[in-house]
């Protein structure tokens, strides 16, 4: 019997598609076939029986109910959108505030970058909501010790010493949501400040030295050269952060589908997630539009 003889190049494709077939398998398993059914589910009425769920075809009876006949969802659709939209900016500037700082040299720098690192490496769903008070090591909503640590009301407190009053109550608000809670702000920005940091170091010495003979202040050097540079990671950090902010279990949208999963209702739950999902689309595809005519990439 002749043996099968491969080439180099050949097992080493084998090799390639044996590495990665576990990773499709499982793919496959839990995330195409559970996402289709989700689909599925979404057109239908479906109900929890002994072994087995039934389904009943409603069509997009699912999706009217989301939005001509829940108020809850549709005010928790709104809220989630005018707070996505409140912080994307407080965010993005905050993380390039934060990488051009710790970007320079400075005494304790690795200590201020481990800091601000820090999220990145512990953002576990079950840390964060101990120190944040959602939730404890029990699942109770009885952790609020921790949270209070971390807030603070500097902005009344502030314009009072230096003797101003007569602010606006909108404009009062709009400070204090911006200082009160000053780790939640902190928390997510660790994967940003870290794209922010990498784009910062990738500029070219070659720029640097041009712009130091030319003259240039660092704040022409940050207009005309390192937004320009960062301008692509601008981008990327606000994709993430947009879909990161989606994506927060304690999004009032989130939260709503998983009450309504937990009342059984898992064709509407269906409907409700990939209703949001196709909002988060259109969020992404808008942003897309809008900013890629903003961002310069480097040999146009």
């Amino acid at each position: 019997m002749a043996k099968m003889h491969l080439s180099y190049e050949k097992k080493k494709g084998l090799y390639g598609y044996g590495f990665i077939a576990l990773w499709f398998i499982g793919a496959l398993m839990f995330f195409i076939i559970p996402v289709c059914q989700s689909f599925y589910y979404s057109f239908n009425d479906v109900k929890p029986e002994t072994g087995y769920l039934a389904k009943s075809w409603v069509g997009l009876a699912n999706y009217k109910r989301a939005f001509m006949t829940d108020p809850t969802f549709r005010q928790n659709l709104v809220t989630a959108l005018e707070n996505m939209a409140f912080n994307l900016p407080v965010i993005i500037i905050f993380s390039m505030f934060v990488a051009i700082i710790i970007n320079q040299k400075f005494r304790g720098r690795t200590f201020a970058r481990a800091v601000f690192f820090m999220p990145v490496i512990i953002a576990t769903g079950p840390v964060y909501a101990i120190i944040t008070g959602n939730l404890d090591t029990n699942g109770n909503n009885n952790a609020e010790q921790f949270s209070t640590m971390f807030e603070t009301d500097m902005v009344d407190q502030l314009l009072e010493f230096v003797g101003i009053y007569g602010f606006g109550t909108k404009f009062t608000e709009l400070l204090t949501t911006l200082t009160s809670d000053i780790l939640n702000l902190v928390w997510k920005c660790g994967i940003q400040i870290i794209i922010f940091l990498s784009a910062l170091q990738g500029i070219p010495t070659s720029a640097k030295e041009a712009a130091a003979i030319e003259g240039a202040t660092s704040w022409e050097f940050f207009w005309k050269i390192t937004l320009p540079y960062v301008s692509p990671m601008i981008l990327v950090n606000i994709v993430y952060t947009v879909i990161d902010a989606f994506t927060d279990p304690t999004n009032e949208v989130m939260i709503r589908v998983l009450d309504v999963q937990s009342d059984w209702q898992y064709g509407y739950s269906a409907a409700l997630a990939w209703s949001y999902f196709g909002i988060i689309l259109a969020a992404l595809g808008i942003i897309f539009a809008i900013m890629n005519k903003l961002v310069w990439y480097e040999g146009e």
